[in-house]
């Protein structure tokens, strides 16, 4: 070929690429319309087995909020451009928001609801995790390939390790760090701030979680699945469908995963001992749940709504989850997480910029 055809073929080539990696949970294309009729073919769930689907679907996204129209409960604070991912920590008191353009973390005094200090990091984070109480923070850098480590309560970067492609969620346990990587179906996991193992996962992980009984959990966000880890071994424990588009899992006592299924309208809920199994699925039709954050002192599990600019509470005492509280919230609420001392919610609602505190013990 000469040239200028080849030249065209390059161009050609970085755009299909470009094109690609940004279809991901959590990106920018969170701002359209959910797929819903007529692009992702439904499947027949048991929820005893894992099924791949036939069709690659794309990855499962929120759908756009629409403009509010209700006041947000509770106090609401400005923290930064584009806050999303959110994490509360009992043992500083201070709560971590992932900010965009310009990149960094937002630490917000949970008690008076004051902008603590705003942290520079070299690049930004959908999600946030915490490595024990106390911290440090975990910030999974994602066009940097990287974890960063942010300690509390001074907000210094105390590490950065590189991982896969594209790291999007990151979860701990006894001093391993876990860390998915979107855009290479990987898991990194992390011990003393070296990669010590990378394990394969289902395709796209778009979610990571890690139980008081050292078990993982791995949302595969287009494959479709929960997979589980053994967090000492690094063996699988098997896989299970997980609904028609799930993007978001957290840890429950004895075991347990709660999934969203952003897609399907549901949250799922996963036992993983003594063998992997659906227990229930929680009808949530034309709500698009996202935000996920368990409480287990109070046992609740709170959901962000983002069709309908909403965060509803979901009682975990007995039997299946039932819903107790709904508060209006922020325009589009990605992000959500509790502080389980003293049951106070925070939600980040990214198109405005700014940070809800709600206290469920006060009425919001």
């Amino acid at each position: 070929m000469n040239q200028v055809t080849s030249r065209v073929f390059r161009q050609s080539l970085v755009v299909v690429v470009l094109a690609l990696v940004l279809v991901g949970c959590g990106t920018e294309q969170n701002d359209s319309k959910q797929e819903t009729t007529g692009q992702v073919p439904k499947r027949e769930t048991t929820g005893q087995a894992y099924t791949p689907p036939k069709n690659t679907p794309p990855a499962p996204e929120p759908v756009r909020s629409p403009p509010r129209k209700e006041k947000p409960a509770g106090k609401v604070i400005q923290v930064g451009p584009a806050p999303e991912g959110i994490i509360a920590d009992s043992k500083t008191g201070l709560v971590a928001v992932s900010l965009s353009n310009p990149d960094g973390l937002a630490l917000v005094d949970s008690q008076s609801g004051k902008l603590v200090r705003t942290v520079k990091t070299p690049e930004s984070a959908r999600h946030l995790g915490l490595a024990a109480p106390g911290g440090p923070v975990l910030v999974p850098a994602e066009r940097a390939d990287s974890l960063i480590q942010v300690s509390l309560p001074d907000g210094k970067i105390t590490s950065e390790t590189k991982v896969g492609n594209f790291p999007h969620n990151a979860a701990a346990s006894n001093g391993r760090i876990f860390v998915v990587n979107e855009f290479e179906s990987t898991m990194s996991v992390i011990e003393d701030g070296q990669v010590v193992k990378t394990l394969k996962t289902l395709l796209q992980p778009g979610a990571v979680a890690v139980t008081e009984g050292g078990l993982v959990g791995v949302v595969g966000v287009r494959s479709l699945g929960l997979e589980i880890y053994d967090a000492n071994t690094l063996k699988s424990l098997g896989r299970i469908d997980a609904g028609e588009g799930p993007t978001h899992v957290v840890p429950g006592p004895g075991g347990r995963f709660y999934v969203a299924d952003t897609r399907g309208g549901a949250i799922l809920v996963y036992s993983a001992k003594p063998g992997l199994k659906q227990l229930y699925r929680v009808p949530l039709a034309d709500s698009s749940p996202y935000g996920l954050a368990i409480d287990p002192e109070h046992d609740r599990l709170w959901v962000t709504l983002t069709a309908k600019n909403r965060l509803i509470g979901l009682d975990l005492g007995n039997g299946a989850p039932r819903q107790v509280a709904s508060y209006p919230t922020l325009q589009q609420p990605n992000g959500v997480a509790v502080d389980s001392s003293s049951g106070r919610v925070f939600v980040a609602g990214r198109r405005e910029d700014k940070l809800q505190i709600i206290d469920p013990q006060t009425g919001g």
